[in-house]
């Protein structure tokens, strides 16, 4: 038996009292041994799985280990000795990092685990080993025979921490148990590399934040440190790509704060790392795991705090399941600051000025700007896929095209060339007859409802002065039973109702107007006013429904005249407007709701009855006699004279 002595400099009691409930999570746990092989300079840290073996779960490091002679192990057993107090200490001596640990609680962590943990350690080829308890007899802990300590995976130097008969089970799966230990741990590279081993299987982590960013749709990094993580980001639309993926400069909050020593002192609190929103949540719920996929976490010294915030900055919109995002606000961790981390080392005190700040940066400006992005993103894929569909559309079209006259030649030839079998006759009458019949008898063609049943039904054709009227008009449609992908409408605020984004809308309106040769032509409803002789667009639409024979009806706007090629024989609906509100008598309120219900007959959709329409605008229209209908204009008329 060795005959060193090992005594725990703390109350016994305390062990007994917080060991099984310091932490409440495995990862956090490991979290913690894994920082404390950091501070240890380690290079290597190895997580084994032992349990189904020898009932065991070690975490072994290749740090610089622990000398009994030198006093390291005295140390290590001075348990809640704050371990940063200067700069000097509050950086490694072999690789300089900044040490995670502070109050040197994060020790116990193991006893969360067990009962009894073996602490095994070896420096410059000096062993020393004892069991750390729960329950300990004058602060004096049991030493393990020195001559009996071996390691799994390091030689000269490094510590081993063995949990005997650990209460917690670590997944089936090492790849689960990978990605949970990276969102907790973030700083993994090649200068420390973090190993999982269960028997024959071994996974080592190399990368953290890198394997996130790869699946984001949206990235914004802050900080000069953060702008590495471009390289892991793939856009998908690189056109747009500045708008998808923004670097910007840490941000910085001057806050003055009383020291340790009760002085007032400014601090910057600078905030560091980046947040993204990803492209899509489908694989993540078929694989759930202890951490959610969605958060914010923040690290101090890169070391977790709390690992997600989401619940308290968030508003519980649905796009907040996208977000994911790692900060780094060192000045949580400041020496000559007053310790703001709880017990538990998984979050913060709610009242610490630092924390309040960054909570409010997050939920005020960092957040809503994310999910903005995160927005055009998703407007961009469905701009995509309707274009894919017009795509798809325009082949059907042009595919109808050629059958259809395939079938016109094909059918004018053949039977051209029987009839002239019969008798002498002229063959150049007969191919115009038959051509002509053809012609006549176009429409019975079966291929036009794979063509009509993705087609826009209706086009708005207005000036974006006009929008307001539009905008009712529109509203009216819907309520009408017209879907918004079956209205064409350009200023419109939903998505589904607009052009798609990259396609120009001379270009669009010409698939409908003149290359369709489908049966069903689009329905226009013109909204006209004084603005259309100032608007080619509107101009154009017009043209365009004249050429084709377009079946059209006509709103106008504060008594204008619409005019031909405009089909002007018939009644033509007309609004005023007065201060930005809309004004009709009942004659014309009564023709607004015909006027959209004819339309909505002529579709087949199911309308709403004449008075359901009524109600329905009677928040958009102020419904006035004619008499108040005309004092109105004569108001409005001598004002603007």
């Amino acid at each position: 038996m060795s005959e060193k002595e090992y005594n725990l400099d703390i109350d016994p009691r305390i062990l007994e009292l917080l060991g099984p409930h310091l932490y409440t999570n495995i990862y956090y746990i490991l979290g913690e041994l894994i920082a404390n092989a950091y501070d240890a300079d380690a290079k290597n840290v190895y997580v084994i799985d032992r349990i189904d073996e020898e009932n065991k779960l070690i975490v072994e490091d290749d740090g610089s280990g622990m000398s009994y002679e030198n006093k390291d192990v005295k140390n290590f057993l001075s348990v809640a000795k704050e371990s940063r107090t200067n700069v000097v200490n509050s950086y490694t001596k072999v690789n300089n990092r900044r040490k995670m640990g502070r109050k040197g609680v994060g020790k116990l962590a193991s006893l969360s685990v067990s009962e009894n943990v073996n602490i095994k350690t070896i420096k410059d080829g000096e062993k020393s080993g004892f069991v750390l308890s729960r329950k300990v007899i004058n602060k004096k802990l049991e030493a393990i025979n020195e001559d009996t300590i071996n390691f799994i995976k390091i030689k000269n130097h490094g510590t081993a921490i063995e949990m005997t008969n650990p209460t917690y089970k670590l997944p089936v799966h090492l790849s689960t148990m990978a990605n949970n230990l990276l969102k907790i741990f973030p700083l993994v590279d090649e200068t420390f590399r973090i190993h999982l081993i269960r028997g024959d299987k071994h996974e080592i982590l190399e990368e953290s934040q890198s394997a996130l960013v790869r699946k984001m749709a949206v990235l914004t990094t802050l900080g000069e440190d953060y702008k590495k993580m471009n390289e892991f980001y793939n856009c998908d639309f690189k056109e747009q790509k500045n708008s998808l993926l923004k670097n910007k400069e840490s941000k910085k909050i001057i806050l003055n704060m009383l020291n340790k020593d009760n002085e007032e002192q400014d601090y910057t609190l600078e905030i560091k790392g980046w947040v993204g929103a990803y492209k899509t949540t489908r694989e993540m719920k078929k694989n759930m795991q202890e951490f959610s996929d969605n958060f914010i976490s923040l690290y101090a010294n890169s070391k977790l705090g709390i690992f997600n915030i989401l619940p308290i900055v968030g508003k519980n919109k649905l796009q907040e399941v996208y977000i994911a995002g790692q900060l780094h606000i060192d000045l949580f961790e400041e020496t000559n600051l007053p310790d703001m981390a709880l017990s538990n080392r998984q979050g913060y005190k709610s009242d610490d000025e630092r924390y309040r700040k960054v909570l409010e940066y997050v939920k005020n400006e960092l957040l809503p700007n994310i999910l903005t992005d995160r927005s055009f993103y998703s407007d961009l894929l469905k701009a995509g896929k309707k274009e894919k569909e017009i795509k798809r559309q325009k082949k059907k079209e042009e595919e109808l095209k050629e059958k259809s006259l395939d079938f016109k030649r094909e059918v004018t030839q053949e039977m051209t060339s029987e009839l002239s079998k019969i008798s002498p006759i002229n063959k150049n009458k007969v191919e115009n007859i038959v051509n002509t019949q053809v012609n006549k008898h176009m429409n019975s063609l079966g291929l036009k409802s794979t063509i009509d049943f993705n087609k826009r039904k209706v086009l708005i054709s207005h000036t974006k002065a006009d929008k307001e009227l539009a905008d009712l008009i529109y509203k009216t449609l819907l309520s009408n039973g017209f879907s918004k992908d079956s209205i064409l409408y350009s200023n419109c605020e939903d998505e589904e109702a607009r052009i798609p984004a990259k396609m120009s809308i001379y270009g669009y309106l010409r698939d409908f107007f003149v290359d369709s040769i489908s049966m069903e032509k689009i329905y226009v409803i013109y909204v006209t006013s004084k603005n259309m002789r100032t608007s080619w667009g509107a101009i154009a639409e017009v043209g365009a429904g004249w050429i084709t024979q377009t079946d059209h009806c006509i709103f106008t706007l504060n008594d204008f005249s619409p005019e031909a090629p405009l089909d002007v024989r018939r009644q033509y609906q007309n609004t005023m407007r007065f201060e930005d509100e809309f004004y009709m008598d009942n004659i014309e309120f009564d023709k607004f709701c015909s006027f959209i219900e004819d339309i909505g007959k002529k579709f087949g959709c199911n309308i709403l009855s004449r008075d359901k329409n009524k109600e329905a605008l009677k928040d958009d229209v102020h419904v006035v006699s004619s008499d108040e209908l005309f004092k109105l204009k004569q108001k409005y008329s001598s004002n603007s004279n």
